[in-house]
């Protein structure tokens, strides 16, 4: 696809090489989850919404009764990662009193953005029936693409299970896929204009009755604050949050605090 804009895409989607110690963010993020899932093993399950080794979901319960269902699904451009590597993320909702549930899905080029779509959303349905109440759902980076997209109109996701969703955070989101077919990670994920304008949230409706808020660290790249932006004007109901000082690492950091802003924000009822 021809580029008309100048823009160098590479280093727009670039996050690591513009944060400092930004290549120890894997590790240390895997050293929590690991301690968190020790330390909350009587809290947690792990059940399949699938047949594909990936499909499987880990499900921390807090004690007593559940206000709820909390839905976090993680990001890496499509490519990376796993949902091993964020179960210290429950932390905050879990200690509120909220049942958290982590997915993973098929990881890009050996599944499409659609497919990884629909594989969340079919996680999220199956999430949904094993625990009552609202759902609120939150999503990091293409994480947040994946949320987004899920209560966009057309998602794969149920009408019984959109109906209990009160509230979608989506952090750091990509929201408009169309840069990405400049990228060279391209030749992986197999952006097609139609994916981009059947899969970006930022050019799709939002289902009615959803409350949705952007959240953005405020020192970010510009294209993650443009992604932000935009899905923020696009969804003119929804809220747009710049965390002071925050980036594209750290900002996720509050999911673990209960006490956080996000947090406060996430399990909101208004």
């Amino acid at each position: 696809m021809e580029d008309l804009s100048g823009i160098d895409w590479e280093d727009a989607f670039e996050n690591g090489g513009y944060i400092e110690n930004g290549s120890s963010y894997p590790d240390l993020w895997a050293k929590r989850a690991a301690e968190f899932r020790s330390r909350h093993a009587d809290r947690m399950s792990e059940v399949a919404y699938g047949d594909a080794p990936r499909e499987r979901i880990d499900i921390f319960r807090p004690d007593g009764a559940s206000k709820g269902l909390v839905v976090f699904v993680h990001g890496g451009y499509w490519l990376k990662f796993s949902k091993d590597m964020w179960s210290h993320l429950a932390e905050g909702a879990l200690s509120q009193g909220w049942t958290v549930a982590l997915p993973g899905y098929t990881l890009a080029p050996e599944n499409s953005i659609p497919g990884i779509a629909q594989q969340i959303a079919r996680a999220i349905d199956h999430a949904a029936g094993l625990v009552e109440g609202p759902i609120h759902l939150v999503g990091h980076s293409a994480g947040g693409h994946l949320v987004t997209r899920s209560v966009s109109q057309g998602s794969a996701l149920s009408d019984e299970t959109a109906a209990r969703i009160r509230r979608v955070i989506s952090v750091s989101g990509v929201h408009d896929l169309r840069p990405l077919q400049m990228h060279s990670m391209n030749t992986r994920l197999g952006i097609t204009p139609e994916i981009a304008a059947s899969e970006s949230p930022a050019l799709l409706k939002l289902r009615p009755g959803v409350k949705v808020t952007v959240w953005v660290g405020a020192a970010e790249r510009p294209e993650f604050l443009r992604q932000s932006s935009l899905l923020a004007e696009h969804w003119s109901s929804s809220d747009l949050v710049a965390a002071y000082g925050r980036h594209h690492f750290d900002v996720i950091e509050e999911l673990s605090d209960p006490s956080s802003a996000l947090i406060t924000a996430l399990l909101s009822t208004d």
